[in-house]
């Protein structure tokens, strides 16, 4: 038995689901794009999985209730933004320190931590119920970016080996888990979304091909509109796909369903950067599967 499946069965003994990530990447291994939904817990699955190759870890936080507070090291010649330009702030764990001591809290140590291969830190919580959280990039500070639904960390056990650096991802804390601080949740809560107003689609309904294009687009749209809070990615990675279709069969162009499906996303709050993968990733899949419209 290699040493990832091992971390694999014991991410999955705790509750947490998990998907193989490319040898030495951060990055799903192929045939995973749709990785919220094939994430597992399931050990057999695991060890049919992991038998075939040491692959790196992958633990998708929606499925497994978690919110990961990602605090990163600088790039060479990074500095501090200010608030945090004070003597003392020279990473994530740094500034997250600070964060925590003006909001008159303690910095959160007793909870399960992986050290990342740069040197970062992974602090792992309990995702708050009734509260539905997505992924940010430095909402909370500097070099501090959180995962949860919509969002995955690579894994302990898994060593990435890419031109920016090379590492392995480190338990150093394994106690359990602790529930999300509510100071935390509160801040990491999102914003109100604005009213929402149909997606246009400029499509003349005056024949039948155009009528069933229409129809099928706004049938996609609203599937992304209208999804439950936790399943918003899954919604539109497979609005992507059934788009991609078309595109692929020459009925849409990709730059139009780009363009409606980021919309859509954006009215249910979907992060920008989030939105971009997942339709880029679906867009692939549907091409796959290329579908024509008779006149």
């Amino acid at each position: 038995m290699n040493s990832t499946v091992r971390y694999a069965l014991a991410a999955a003994a705790r509750g947490w689901h998990v998907f193989p990530l490319a040898i030495g990447d951060k990055r799903p291994m192929r045939g995973f794009t749709a990785w919220e939904q094939q994430a597992t817990a399931d050990p057999e699955a695991i060890r049919r999985i992991w038998a075939r190759q040491p692959f790196n870890i992958g633990i998708a936080c929606g499925p497994s209730r978690l919110v990961v507070i990602d605090l990163d090291v600088p790039k060479d010649g990074q500095r501090p933004p200010a608030p945090f330009d004070v003597p003392g702030v020279n990473d994530g764990a740094d500034a997250f320190a600070l964060v925590c001591a003006q909001a008159g809290q303690p910095f959160p140590f007793e909870t399960f931590q992986v050290r990342t291969r740069k040197g970062g830190l992974h602090l792992y919580f309990t995702a708050p119920k009734g509260t539905s959280l997505g992924n940010t990039a430095g909402r909370l500070g500097w070099l501090i970016d959180t995962r949860a639904s919509g969002g995955y960390v690579v894994g302990p056990g898994s060593l990435v080996n890419l031109p920016d650096g090379t590492g392995t991802y480190e338990p150093i804390h394994t106690g359990a888990v602790a529930p999300l601080p509510a100071w935390l949740v509160e801040r990491l809560r999102p914003a109100p979304l604005p009213p929402q107003k149909p997606v246009t689609v400029p499509l003349a309904a005056t024949d039948r091909r155009s009528a069933y294009l229409r129809a099928a687009i706004t049938a996609e749209l609203e599937r992304v509109t209208g999804s439950p809070p936790d399943g918003h990615n899954d919604a539109l990675y497979q609005a992507s796909v059934a788009l991609g279709q078309l595109v692929a069969g020459g009925a849409l162009s990709e730059s139009e369903v780009t363009a409606w499906l980021t919309a859509a996303a954006a009215q249910v709050g979907q992060q920008p950067g989030e939105t971009r993968r997942t339709i880029a990733s679906g867009l692939r899949a549907g091409a796959r599967r290329p579908r024509s419209i008779a006149a």
